[in-house]
């Protein structure tokens, strides 16, 4: 049988079988037409995670049929010619690039980590591909407003992200910028601007939580007891940063229930040491300690309240309310939306 047979064969198979992702099954479509394309798309992936991108492969490819086909879905993968996948990945491989620095150097978005979705990097990569990488100041800032609301707000994470995308892939086909970019933002959530009540309830998985990290890092925010500034890639298990309690799990853990311990406004960011130093310590006691050493900068930073009268186990939910209301303020300034 030709390759093209015995790729339909494999991808009807395993479509009705063992489920595998739509990447894998446009990757088997793909290698059958362009022999050897597994080992690029590998060498590619290899140097993104040596930039710090560690990305799955399906990314790429998704990327790639973005450039091939002007929408980021895989059904039509198999009606691409080999040539047609090779002009795609080179523009892809360009786009991605701007993707990267863009992140990086304009978003301070250094790690994939911090995406609440790799689709913004098709997206990113597409943006920057599509006005042949000619972006002035203004338009620099208003692309930096989207990503980091795009990100905040989970952009591809309230509904089909395949739709999502496809959306946004339409308007900068058509010409469309940021400025576009952002109203569809806002014709999706409503508003841009981001208030305490959205907060509530939110846990260390919601995209919201990778950008007040964003926004502590920008104002400077350090750990509590070796002073260096929060980062993702800290060498060493002692100063690998961590997600710390201001009121410990186990001090609270009688008198509210694990929703309301995980509220991502009793959450900071530490260091592993520090954060088993303060292990489950009363907040009033080891705030006295850390305000002794360094005053209440360590605490300003974090947008944690240090009133006393807030850190008791009774007056816990006004703590949560205060820093909700301290966050939003930190993270409308960081977005752009005052």
């Amino acid at each position: 049988l030709s390759y093209d047979e015995v790729t339909e064969i494999f991808v009807r198979v395993n479509s009705l079988g063992v489920k595998l992702r739509g990447s894998d099954l446009a990757l088997a479509q793909i290698s059958a037409k362009w022999g050897g394309s597994l080992k690029i798309f590998q060498a590619f992936q290899e140097e993104c995670k040596n930039d710090g991108f560690n990305l799955d492969l399906g990314i790429f490819l998704r990327n790639l049929v973005a450039f091939a086909t002007e929408q980021s879905r895989f059904h039509t993968v198999g009606r691409l010619t080999k040539e047609e996948l090779e002009i795609a990945w080179t523009k892809s491989k360009e786009g991605m690039h701007f993707a990267k620095n863009f992140l990086k150097n304009n978003a301070k978005i250094d790690s994939p980590a911090l995406l609440s979705s790799p689709y913004l990097m098709v997206a990113l990569a597409n943006y920057g591909y599509k006005f042949n990488f000619n972006i002035d100041s203004n338009e620099s800032r208003e692309l930096k407003r989207w990503v980091l609301l795009a990100n905040g707000k989970g952009r591809y994470s309230r509904g089909s992200s395949e739709t999502l995308l496809d959306r946004d892939l339409a308007v900068i086909r058509q010409g469309g910028r940021a400025v576009r970019l952002l109203e569809q933002l806002r014709q999706q959530v409503g508003r841009l601007e981001i208030e305490p009540e959205e907060l509530e309830g939110r846990n260390q998985r919601s995209a919201i939580f990778k950008t007040m990290f964003l926004a502590f890092r920008e104002s400077g925010a350090k750990d509590w007891h070796s002073n260096i500034n929060i980062a993702l890639d800290h060498s060493g298990a002692q100063h690998r940063l961590q997600f710390h309690h201001i009121f410990p799990k186990g001090y609270l853990k009688k008198n509210y229930v694990d929703r309301e311990v995980n509220d991502i406004a009793n959450l900071a960011f530490i260091g592993a040491r520090t954060n088993r130093k303060i292990s489950d310590g009363k907040p009033t006691d080891y705030f006295k300690k850390i305000i002794s050493k360094s005053g209440t900068e360590p605490f300003i930073a974090q947008c944690i309240p240090t009133d006393v009268s807030f850190l008791t186990k009774e007056k816990y939910k006004d703590f949560l309310t205060n820093r909700r209301k301290l966050i939003s303020e930190r993270l409308n300034s960081f977005l752009g939306n005052t």
